[in-house]
């Protein structure tokens, strides 16, 4: 019965008109932004003149978790904050408090479902792109660092796609920028690092 009540709550939290696209905003930047992150930490580490399995996996989990923390405390707060003027322009609006009514909850849920989002996207890029490293391990490090960028610029043209969908442009072509934004990154900051 728990999860029934719990069920519905997120089936209401998702049936707000605002929730839908403001999931799908954060999410794929948020998803994007690690992904970035993560192509400047293969460089560094992967990619060194001298790359370290245990470097390469403890950067990549870290970063991917601090970051998730970080984009999901900021967003919690934002949220709250937007959602708490919300609520106080609703109650002007009906001349009532909606303090612990099914709005009140309702807006609480959203503001947590939304910081979960978040803390999600950094750690999917991370173990996404970390998989080649625990796959082959010491034996090949710089085909593992290979095929995690593969991996990366993957999920950089998906996201694209998605965004390019959801916006109603040409999902290919909008993937294609995005793939291509990070292939240029990476040879730009690769580049960067052999001048270091």
């Amino acid at each position: 019965m728990k999860n029934e009540s719990f069920r519905s709550k997120i089936r209401a939290v998702l049936d707000e008109p605002e929730t839908g696209p403001t999931l799908r905003r954060f999410f794929v930047n948020t998803m994007f932004d690690s992904t970035f992150v993560i192509l400047g930490i293969l460089i560094a580490s992967a990619f060194s003149s001298e790359p370290s399995l245990r470097t390469v996996i403890v950067t990549i989990v870290t970063s991917s978790v601090a970051l998730g923390i970080s984009t999901g405390i900021s967003v919690f707060e934002a949220e709250t904050m937007e959602q708490s003027i919300k609520m106080r322009d609703m109650e002007r609006a009906m001349l009532t408090s909606l303090e612990d009514t099914h709005l009140h909850r309702i807006s609480k849920l959203t503001i947590l479902l939304l910081a979960v989002v978040n803390f999600t996207a950094p750690v999917i890029s991370g173990a996404i792109t970390l998989t080649p490293f625990l796959m082959v391990g010491d034996n090949d490090i710089q085909l593992a660092a290979s095929i995690s960028l593969g991996l990366a610029i993957t999920i950089l043209f998906v996201v694209g796609a998605a965004m390019g969908r959801s916006g109603g442009r040409n999902p290919f072509a909008q993937g294609a920028r995005m793939a291509v934004a990070g292939v240029a990154a990476f040879l730009l900051c690769y580049w960067i690092e052999s001048m270091l």
